[in-house]
């Protein structure tokens, strides 16, 4: 796999505008945006051991990083065991003098997806009630929970009011379907509604509910703003995809598989492209929702027969995952990873590409485990979008208690 490292060194140790702290941060795609936005990591908690490693591996590799590489704890643990007082090490001192700006994550997303049973906060993977545990201990200025569409469904609309209820005060339907009170946390849920990533120029279908909360003292008399649109159309999988696809084929260009290498290509490229042209003012030739899967099952692919259906028309099998350029030469796959007949795999960096991943970031472990990290991110471009919407609040909020002094 190729890498691109990043070279903006005069931002490097610059001391962050705001701090955050982020559970269940994965391969780090909210990170990055976060980061892009303007917020310091003071810890970033993670149970997979591959994930933590992805973040260990980009914190110490790329000089944008380094206040983070200072002052951030990588903690490879069960959010559910974990406590900031006894957790934090270098993110400690920071946190004491500047205390939390932004408590983030992408809760786990199975308990709410429409691909799953939808067991909700029956779902032993429900980390709802955590998050907003760590909201009571951390106290932050601002909160933000991402989550798949499927949270907002009617069945779970009790369920919606019970953690808005938690955060900033209100009634709700128990479990025994009695009305309840909450004196909650003394939040504002500023807004809980979905963002479609591909307005935000992801080449790909993906949309996700996210929760926006502010401490009261904060937004008191401050109006919070939801993300617009950055893209007025859909950036396409044959647009994004191409650089990449034209690197890959070209390594065969010349040599025994030249004539195979130069149809595949041209083959693929103009169904890409038809597939666009087709669905102009339709939402444009995006990816369907990629999916990291589960450790349960075996190796990646793309998805559902749906999902793989949709990528057919894209000129991409959805069959699995295809070996990075230099491994594919290697073992010689190309008959595997470059000319099949419903057209070329998707590689890791690829998928990454269709999630919008800078392309300077690197996943650790084997093609599945990094398949897997990427399936399961969240977008930084939408993760930016949101932060810099948070940032506004709690920069007017710190100019109007210095007009106070």
């Amino acid at each position: 796999m190729t890498h691109m490292k990043e070279v903006n060194t005069d931002v490097a140790a610059k001391e962050p505008e705001f701090t955050s702290v982020e559970i269940c941060a994965g391969a780090g795609g909210q990170a990055i945006g976060l980061h892009q936005a303007g917020f310091g990591h003071l810890a970033l908690v993670e149970i997979d051991d591959y994930a933590v490693e992805t973040l260990r591996l980009n914190i110490e590799e790329h000089e944008v990083w380094a206040w983070e590489r200072e002052n951030c704890d990588v903690l490879s643990a069960d959010v559910k065991e974990f406590e900031p007082n006894r957790d934090l090490d270098k993110g400690a001192e920071p946190l004491r003098k500047r205390g939390l700006d932004l408590l983030a994550g992408g809760v786990p997303c199975p308990p709410f997806s429409h691909a799953g049973k939808q067991l909700g906060k029956d779902d032993e993977r429900d980390l709802f009630p955590r998050m907003l545990e760590l909201v009571m201990k951390l106290s932050p200025r601002a909160v933000m929970i991402e989550n798949v569409r499927g949270i907002m469904d009617p069945k779970f609309s009790d369920y919606r009011d019970w953690i808005k209820a938690r955060l900033q005060g209100g009634v709700y339907r128990g479990d025994d379907g009695e009305l309840a009170r909450d004196e909650g946390l003394g939040y504002t849920v500023t807004s809980w509604d979905v963002l479609e990533a591909s307005d935000f120029g992801v080449p790909q279908l993906r949309p996700r509910a996210v929760l926006v909360a502010f401490r009261d003292d904060v937004i008191e008399d401050l109006k919070y703003e939801w993300p617009t649109a950055t893209h007025e159309e859909p950036v396409s999988v044959a647009e994004s995809l191409e650089p990449s696809m034209r690197e890959r084929y070209g390594r065969y260009f010349e040599g025994a598989h030249a004539e195979q290498a130069h149809a595949a290509f041209e083959r693929w490229r103009n169904k890409a492209r038809e597939r666009d042209i087709e669905l102009k003012n339709k939402g444009g030739g995006i990816a369907p929702t990629l999916v990291g899967g589960s450790k349960k099952h075996g190796g990646a692919d793309l998805g559902p027969s749906r999902a793989k259906a949709a990528w057919k028309q894209l000129g991409i099998s959805g069959m699995g995952v295809a070996n990075d350029a230099d491994t594919c030469k290697e073992k010689k796959t190309e008959e595997r990873d470059l000319f099949r007949p419903d057209g070329p795999m998707l590689t890791v960096r690829q998928a990454a590409i269709i999630q919008g991943f800078p392309d300077f970031w690197e996943f650790s472990g084997g093609k599945t485990a990094q398949y897997r990290q990427v399936g399961n991110a969240f977008p930084p471009p939408v993760a930016k979008a949101v932060g810099e919407s948070i940032a506004d609040v709690l920069r007017a909020a710190q100019e109007r208690e210095q007009e106070k002094v």
